[in-house]
């Protein structure tokens, strides 16, 4: 069977990583590049294949489009077959600890003959990584963290890819000989609920009659339901447990039943075919799926208090996003369309600052180059429609210190100021840092805060309520970094940052222009935390945004 375009990114990236271990790193990067647009991509990878069109995908010249036709009608390509017989398949799961780079897991592989994870962590436990030149006891430690979280993560998908295996799986059903038989399918459990880590891959359909056969994947639930209790059957799918066990006893106290098996008045099951019907049942109004987590949304719906949460539609403009000035893979001008294109108003380019070597840092007369790019094409724009704002993600330096001077600072829209480096300074240290940052008034936006990557390391230690009360006290937005990755901060602390009368940020962090639409789980995250379009920065118009910025400046 041909493989679909989800799949072939797959083996693209694991073309990427063996090429990485080669040696070949620019090389990597386009593999990487292309698996993550390919990935990205919403039309059929056959239909693009049969109308020779593959290389319309950003990132896919003659050469991996060559690969990617081979790769989707074989499973298989002579490159990739090669790179196998070179480098064993565990160095690749070393990708995913962290700091474990390239170089490192050379080491690990030639210095102590390691290929597996399960070695590797009997090598830290031997003290062998600790001992070893080029390793050494903090990167042994770091590893033991690693592989701890690995496990304790297991079987969990980031956001972005747990909604592309239960579409997938959606569309199968759609596809399949019965579709017929299936009046509705819909994605339900952690996805549906808008959850930054899925455990559950669960999909809700009705049907009349018996369930038809279908082939699923197995890591994803179908359950099926009769028209008449496909509300409830939707419901429960969705979860989570604590709300519907919450439902549950409310509908005791109603003097109804509500189970799996459908919404019961004594002996006669009420039809219930949308969750609407359950909720009117209960005397409740609906309440969005992205609240269902059981932290006193029904008490909120009792009260007719439900927030009116942020939708996509009400971004207006994208803020933080690289360039290929630092280390993104398009060019400005590429970027700023490709937003202008889906709708927005403004595009605030924040390439890294120049203590950023890692990701090739803007020294001052790059910013300038850039600068003066952006009022290039800004000439070219109705000024009233669409504007690139001049941006910088400035380093928090190791006090708190925003990167470049603070003369050099005012060339700037808006700074988004973050941490990237000494990231195991202690709780105060760490807090006492970001505050400083906080303090300047220079920064616009506190990115990542906490520096967490999902599935893969915690955040450093924090006061967050106390970094919270400095934004809200100094009007430095907080950012709910969208990247799937990050979805930082939590959105369990998105009430406590409205309370404190913080603004928020959703932005993608994005580093090529498939990553722009990240911010869609920025924003589901930003429902779950109970985020109203007011208080959201980047929903305010162009010409609001605008005035936002100059009044800053003026600080």
């Amino acid at each position: 069977m041909a493989l679909n375009a989800h799949d072939v990114a797959v083996l693209l990236n694991e073309i990427g990583k063996r090429t990485e271990l080669s040696g070949e790193t620019f090389k990597a990067r386009a593999y990487y590049t292309a698996a993550e647009n390919l990935a990205a991509h919403s039309g059929d990878l056959a239909y693009l294949i049969a109308k020779g069109k593959i290389k319309t995908i950003p990132g896919v010249g003659e050469a991996i489009a060559e690969k990617i036709i081979r790769l989707h009608k074989t499973g298989s390509h002579p490159t990739l077959e090669f790179l196998r017989e070179q480098y064993p398949a565990g160095l690749l799961e070393m990708f995913e600890i962290p700091g474990l780079g390239v170089k490192k897991i050379e080491i690990v592989w030639k210095t102590l003959g390691i290929t597996t994870l399960d070695e590797l962590a009997s090598a830290c436990k031997s003290g062998q990584v600790a001992a070893c030149k080029g390793l050494g006891k903090a990167l042994e430690a770091k590893i033991i963290k690693g592989l701890e979280m690995r496990t304790k993560s297991a079987g969990a998908l980031l956001a972005d890819a747990a909604e592309a295996r239960v579409v997938d799986a959606q569309d199968l059903l759609r596809e399949s000989g019965e579709a017929d038989a299936y009046e509705a399918v819909e994605i339900a459990g952690d996805v549906r609920r808008g959850c930054e880590v899925v455990t559950k891959l669960v999909l809700a359909a009705s049907v009349k009659g018996a369930p038809p056969t279908h082939d699923l994947p197995p890591d994803v639930a179908l359950r099926v339901s009769a028209p008449e209790r496909f509300g409830v059957t939707l419901l429960y799918a969705t979860g989570s447990d604590a709300h519907v066990e919450a439902l549950a006893a409310r509908a005791s106290k109603l003097g109804l039943l509500l189970s799996p098996r459908g919404l019961f008045k004594g002996d006669t099951e009420l039809p219930c075919p949308t969750e609407a019907e359950v909720y009117s049942a209960l005397k409740l109004p609906v309440i969005p799926p992205e609240l269902r987590e059981g932290r006193g949304e029904i008490e909120l719906a009792e009260k007719k208090a439900l927030p009116k949460l942020v939708e996509l539609t009400d971004l207006r403009g994208i803020l933080h996003s690289h360039t290929v000035f630092s280390d993104g893979t398009r060019s400005l001008h590429d970027m700023a369309e490709a937003v202008r294109k889906r709708g927005y108003e403004y595009y605030g380019v924040a390439d890294h600052s120049k203590s950023a070597a890692y990701a090739r840092g803007l020294k001052e007369d790059r910013v300038l180059e850039q600068q003066k790019m952006t009022d290039e094409l800004n000439a070219g724009y109705d000024k009233k429609k669409f504007h690139i704002f001049k941006g910088i993600e400035s380093d928090i330096l190791e006090h708190g210190e925003l990167d470049y001077a603070d003369d050099f600072l005012m060339h700037f829209d808006f700074i988004v100021a973050s941490i990237h480096s000494r990231f195991t300074l202690n709780k105060e240290g760490q807090t006492q840092r970001l505050i400083n940052a906080v303090k300047n008034p220079r920064t616009t936006i506190l990115g990542h805060m906490t520096g967490r990557l999902l599935l893969r390391r915690e955040g450093y230690e924090l006061d967050i309520d106390a970094i919270l009360k400095a934004c809200a006290e100094h009007g430095v937005a907080v950012e709910i970094n969208a990247h799937t990755a990050r979805l930082d901060v939590d959105w369990r602390w998105h009430q406590r940052a409205l309370e404190l009368g913080c603004m928020l940020s959703i932005n993608p962090d994005a580093h090529d222009i498939a990553e722009i639409d990240l911010v869609k789980y920025g924003v589901n995250v930003a429902r779950k935390g109970g985020v109203p379009a007011n208080r959201v920065l980047n929903c305010l118009t162009l010409a609001e945004i605008t005035a936002y910025f100059e009044k800053r400046k003026k600080r």
